[in-house]
């Protein structure tokens, strides 16, 4: 039995298995048996109200999860799927409430990843049920932390709770999928990623709204402290960085700091780490800079505020929850 069929069979058996999507690491589980959904929540400390993206191996699954599907869904799931856009639509009848949040809609993606797509085919393959074929994968990683995109991510933060990992090396765009609710009147990204609003606003004929209004669905990563650090993390304009860093090492604290370009002085209680200042490689790395840069025991990282440009939106918004969460 290959790695994929095993995964297949453990995710049958109800277990946990972490798998590689192009975005981040997912850890996986039968969308449909809650007994294994019960166990994401547990391995990562997720409250029981965030509700979970369930991935798909196509869009010809679509009516095995969601109900009322407008036109919109099925063009954006033929221009970008396999790909990192999430579509909230109105839940079908069976999807389980701890999927879901207790909503009535629920998330659907299908990943840009060979890896996860062999595993979603192996296993909905074995899976004709209503909702046979979905796996619900939150990022594999304890709630609120930094998300992995390396299966060494995975194992350093979630070792023996997951069954098995696969490993389809680091994480092709490194951030999560943009979401966008379809399941009222008008679309609506609610968190963005590296699929822009263009894009999408030429496949829908008009540009989505940003953000959600007060009676909008609950998503996963739209908390205001998320995708943190354990050390502290402070967003900084590039003009204010240096002057930043020199006063919190005159404090006494060891500094880490991830920048385009280094301060004219580096002290020798400072690390700087060389960032990309290009959106999509910046975004491909941020995770796994954060994650070595929270690894070197500092007091503070400091992070060049991103520019404030559409290229950029979904980085910013990471790095804004980061901040918060990391206080």
């Amino acid at each position: 039995m290959n790695e994929v069929s095993r995964a297949a069979a453990l995710l049958r058996a109800g277990e946990l298995v972490a798998f590689p999507t192009e975005t981040v690491y997912g850890l996986g589980a039968d969308a449909s048996n809650p007994q294994a959904i019960a166990k994401i929540f547990a391995a990562k400390g997720r409250p029981a109200d965030h509700p979970l993206i369930v991935h798909l191996p196509d869009a010809s699954h679509l009516e095995r999860w969601a109900v009322d599907i407008p036109e919109a869904a099925r063009k954006l799931a033929a221009a970008f799927w396999p790909g990192p856009l999430t579509l909230i639509l109105k839940r079908h009848p069976s999807v389980l409430d701890a999927v879901t949040g207790g909503q009535d809609t629920v998330g659907l993606r299908v990943p840009n990843h060979p890896l996860a797509l062999q595993l979603l085919r192996e296993f909905g393959g074995a899976n004709s049920g209503a909702n046979g074929g979905g796996l619900a994968a939150p990022s594999a990683n304890r709630f609120g932390h930094v998300s992995p995109t390396t299966a060494a991510h995975v194992r350093e933060e979630l070792g023996g709770t997951v069954a098995m990992i696969l490993d389809g090396g680091p994480c092709a765009v490194g951030i999560e999928s943009t979401i966008l609710d379809l399941s009222g009147g008008e679309p609506r990204i609610l968190r963005p990623g590296m699929l822009d609003a263009e894009a999408i606003g030429a496949v829908l004929g008009c540009l989505p709204a940003f953000g959600g209004e007060q009676n909008a669905p609950r998503v996963s990563g739209s908390l205001d402290a998320h995708y943190a650090p354990s050390t502290p993390l402070q967003l900084v304009a590039a003009a204010d960085l240096a002057a930043t860093a020199a006063q919190a090492l005159a404090d006494g604290r060891r500094v880490a700091v991830l920048a385009p370009e280094a301060p004219v002085h580096i002290h020798q209680k400072m690390v700087w780490s060389a960032a990309s200042a290009d959106a999509a490689q910046f975004a491909h790395e941020l995770y796994a800079r954060l994650r070595e840069l929270d690894a070197l025991g500092c007091d503070l990282i400091l992070v060049a505020a991103p520019p404030a440009a559409e290229a950029w939106r979904a980085v910013a918004d990471r790095l804004r929850r980061a901040a918060a969460g990391s206080k």
